[in-house]
């Protein structure tokens, strides 16, 4: 058995932490002979409801469990951690601008980014899942001081995997066969979901898919706006699809991309693709033997995609300039 591996999770008694704890502490993530650190953060007033989670896991007997943690101190929750998952942050309400939502999570990110550095593990990457997300994710990296930039991810998985679903629905095959799907940009209504250099069973989307249309249309749409959609389905955001595509983030982000193929996180941009080096997109990224990971070069990008990343990458810069005074020098 390998030594114990600590991951730390904020907002952990909220519905996305729910969903992905006990998939976690089972070694469905890590693996079936990975054993298991919990560090669970909350904030004071849902301590309550963090003890019975807990409860919930104790009850269940994971093998794979060792230790859990349940605290408001991001000190000790942070303390030792390989893995940072940011899942808590302040919901939109009603009448919210999406610059009131900035600042208001930005300041928890200031202090979650600092906590990281002083108490996480060298080697920690953090991955944040808490909207808005690549934005918060800038804020955390740029107030963790002396922790590298390569650590810091920002999920848009979730993006992917509904464009996948999107495509293989409209061809008639199962998601699986889909593959080469980025999201560049934003997780927000600007992503852009590039069917140009994604593939159905090793066939260009485009020859399998034949309705432009559709293509540059609806199915660009209907991924931007699918959260919107749940929402107004079931009454309450997608928990249940944003665990999982956290947690497949880190799969991928820890196993061998397979060859030929790519996934997508928002990272840091060193450049590439003509995207502002330091800010938080996502982009094509593929994940190494050893365990590191690297921008896909290459990807052809037509003038209609180009149109659509520029989009997404302007309201990434109105997003940084909206949260300088969090930024660090």
């Amino acid at each position: 058995m390998k030594d114990p591996i600590t991951i730390s999770i904020t907002g952990a008694a909220g519905n996305i932490g729910y969903a992905l704890l006990f998939r976690i502490a089972s070694g469905s993530v890590f693996g079936p002979d990975q054993p298991v650190n919990l560090n669970l953060i909350e904030i004071e007033p849902a301590l309550p409801a963090l003890e019975g989670v807990v409860m919930e896991l104790d009850d269940c007997a994971f093998p794979l469990l060792n230790s859990i943690v349940a605290t408001a101190d991001l000190n000790a929750g942070f303390r030792d951690a390989d893995w940072a998952l940011l899942v808590g942050s302040v919901p939109r309400k009603a009448g919210m601008e999406r610059n009131d939502l900035l600042g208001i999570n930005g300041k928890i990110f200031t202090g979650q980014g600092r906590a990281i550095a002083s108490n996480a593990k060298p080697t920690c990457r953090t991955l944040v899942v808490g909207n808005p997300c690549n934005t918060n994710c800038l804020i955390a990296m740029a107030n963790a001081s002396g922790m590298p930039k390569n650590q810091f991810f920002a999920m848009t998985r979730l993006d992917e995997n509904r464009a996948k679903s999107q495509l293989a629905k409209k061809a008639g095959v199962h998601p699986s066969q889909v593959t080469n799907l980025c999201i560049w940009g934003n997780h927000s209504a600007t992503q852009y979901p590039d069917f140009t250099n994604a593939k159905i069973d090793g066939r260009p989307v485009t020859e399998v898919i034949t309705d432009r249309e559709w293509l540059e249309g609806e199915f660009i749409t209907t991924v931007q706006q699918r959260g919107a959609a749940i929402i107004k389905a079931r009454g309450a955001s997608s928990a249940a699809s944003a665990a999982n595509a956290a947690l497949d983030t880190v799969v991928s982000l820890i196993t061998p991309t397979p060859e030929g193929d790519w996934h997508s996180v928002a990272v840091a941009s060193d450049g590439s693709y003509g995207i502002e080096e330091g800010i938080i997109t996502s982009m094509p990224i593929k994940t190494n033997a050893d365990g590191s990971w690297e921008v896909v070069q290459g990807v052809p990008v037509n003038d209609f995609s180009q149109g659509k990343i520029d989009a997404t990458v302007a309201e990434l810069k109105e997003e940084r300039e909206a949260v300088k005074d969090l930024i660090p020098g």
